[in-house]
């Protein structure tokens, strides 16, 4: 029609052309918004009808083959419907993503290669599984299929790294996800999910969070305790036994976002969970975390020190050094395992009303406003926590050892130590370290949560003219007061309501006088210190109202 209309030597008819679009710009259209979709699916995925494993341009040639194209295409001859062309595309391309344990040989990428077809793979246990997952989901009414076994050429580097980095979005942006519990007999039964070895796997953790639609099957691919639901997610008997085993609230399951957990609490979350190859602990965090680091097997457990950096650096985010056990040959302030956040830090009193004005008063008649504003501004000026050529810059409260002494030798040649600190007085520790009992003066105790003394204020320097009383000693350790004063950060800022500058400043120093989890540093040769690690928190508790100028001395230590 619109050709007749173009070769009219009529100009009014013509003239008509105008009101419609030609079948190519249409196309156009589609192509456009094809290709962004695809940008976010998986590279390449199983075709649950043929079994074949299709790549994004194969994908589009079946589209294009597909009645529903030539419709779309047919269905617009005034204007694009730009939605109507999103919601078509976007339907035909979602995929179902698998999640399950590896239990052995499972069908690769070149298996499926060979076999022409995941349809033509050998009759195996393993293979069957795969089958039954294409099988579940077509019944579903899905297209397209994601297993981790076979639709990743793992031998390719490049297409690897991009998986393992997208891997998270890709489950997130699923139609839905099917678990297989190949562990759990049928008819399953209340609590054979929160014991299932699925439940122990590093790469399932981000495989339960991240997607919105999942499903669970029992090992004869029956749903989980019968529930015939269209989403697991919205079960409250399921989500209240998940949510009860791994002690998080149900929501945080069920929509979950990287963003909204703390730190500490996927690295909880992460803690009991564990892989075969040991870099697949931190490379299975990545999309939790919204890492940016890219993965290089071979690197060890370096892999997980890489990621805490990360970490540390990106938020300033010092919650991953309270922890007790070896020390990573990545850092010493980092632990040689992720197993170590099961453990429940030390969480200091908070000091609120009634309390906090008890402090107060007492505070007023010991320390003067100029002293009070000195602290105050001293450890406000302190900059965040960063990593830089595996050093880390550690900006912290330190208190350095006088005496030393060995109290006891106790089991395993772990040794109880005796210290007088300037500033906390006597403090006992234990250690399986021999440390220089000549030279005290190489050991410091330092005070790293800061956020916590800062408090929740709007982290305004107040008094800018008092005098800072940082102390520095070396070229390894900056001073914290030099320079531009630095406010904290922003992540730890909520409204409050406002008092004066030398009330707030009371209140900074009463909770610097809280019992805190001290860490243990030892100064190296060339100057820049080591963390000593501890099997058990060294908890301080002598400061209280106790406090002068002299006794607070903030720095930036380095260490490796």
């Amino acid at each position: 029609m619109l050709h007749a209309i173009e070769q009219s030597h009529d100009p009014k008819v013509r003239e008509l052309r105008k009101n419609y679009i030609s079948p190519s710009q249409t196309i156009a259209a589609i192509d456009s918004t094809t290709l962004e979709i695809l940008k976010n699916c998986p590279l390449v995925v199983i075709d649950v009808a043929t079994g074949c494993l299709c790549d994004g341009l194969e994908r589009i040639r079946i589209f294009k083959a597909d009645p529903s194209f030539k419709e779309l295409v047919l269905s617009m001859t005034r204007k694009v419907d730009e939605g109507r062309i999103r919601q078509v595309v976007s339907s035909f391309f979602r995929y179902v993503m698998f999640s399950h344990v590896w239990q052995g040989n499972e069908p690769l990428f070149q298996d499926v290669g060979a076999a022409k077809s995941v349809w033509g793979l050998p009759k195996t246990p393993l293979n069957e599984k795969l089958h039954d997952f294409c099988k579940e989901t077509r019944r579903l009414g899905y297209k397209w299929a994601w297993s981790d076994t076979c639709c990743i050429d793992k031998h390719t580097p490049s297409i690897l790294n991009q998986s393992l980095t997208s891997m998270y979005k890709w489950y997130a942006d699923s139609a839905a996800t099917l678990v297989f519990l190949a562990g759990v007999a049928h008819p399953s039964k209340p609590g054979d999910l929160t014991r299932s070895l699925w439940m122990t796997r590093a790469w399932t953790l981000q495989e339960l969070l991240a997607p919105t639609v999942i499903f669970f099957y029992d090992c004869e691919w029956k749903p989980y305790l019968g529930n015939s639901g269209t989403n697991h997610k919205e079960s409250p008997e399921i989500m209240r036994e998940i949510a009860d085993a791994i002690h998080i609230p149900r929501g945080a399951i069920t929509t979950f976002s990287p963003g909204e957990l703390a730190v500490r609490e996927k690295l909880r979350l992460a803690s009991t969970r564990s892989a075969t190859v040991v870099e697949d602990v931190a490379y299975s965090l990545f999309g939790i975390f919204e890492s940016d680091i890219r993965p290089h097997y071979g690197e060890g457990a370096a892999a997980l020190g890489h990621l805490l950096e990360e970490i540390v650096t990106r938020f300033g985010e010092v919650a991953v050094l309270a922890w007790t056990g070896k020390s990573s040959s990545y850092n010493s302030c980092l632990p040689a395992s992720i197993s170590v956040y099961n453990q429940t830090p030390y969480k200091p009193p908070s000091l609120e009303g009634e309390e906090m004005d008890t402090y107060i008063t007492e505070l007023r008649g010991k320390l003067s406003q100029q002293e009070a504003l000195g602290i105050y501004n001293q450890i406000n000026s302190l900059p965040l926590a960063r990593f830089a050529a595996r050093r880390l810059h550690f900006p912290c409260i330190v208190f350095p050892v006088k005496r030393l002494g060995i109290q006891e030798i106790r089991y395993c040649n772990e040794k109880a130590y005796r210290a007088k600190v300037l500033g906390l007085g006597k403090v006992i520790f234990t250690t399986a370290d021999d440390l220089p009992l000549q030279e005290p003066q190489k050991l410091v105790f330092a005070h790293p949560w800061i956020s916590y003394i800062r408090g929740p204020s709007n982290g305004d320097t107040c008094g800018s003219d008092s005098e800072s009383f940082v102390d520095s000693d070396s070229d390894s350790e900056h001073d914290a007061g030099s320079g531009a004063v630095m406010p904290p950060s922003p992540l730890h800022a909520i409204p409050v309501p406002q008092v004066d500058d030398y009330t707030q400043s009371l209140q900074m120093v009463a909770r610097l006088g809280q019992p805190f989890k001290a860490l243990l540093l030892l100064q190296q040769p060339e100057r820049h210190y080591r963390r000593v690690a501890t099997e058990s928190e060294i908890i301080v508790q002598v400061l209280g109202t106790n406090i002068t100028s002299q006794n607070v001395q903030t720095k930036v230590l380095e260490i490796l």
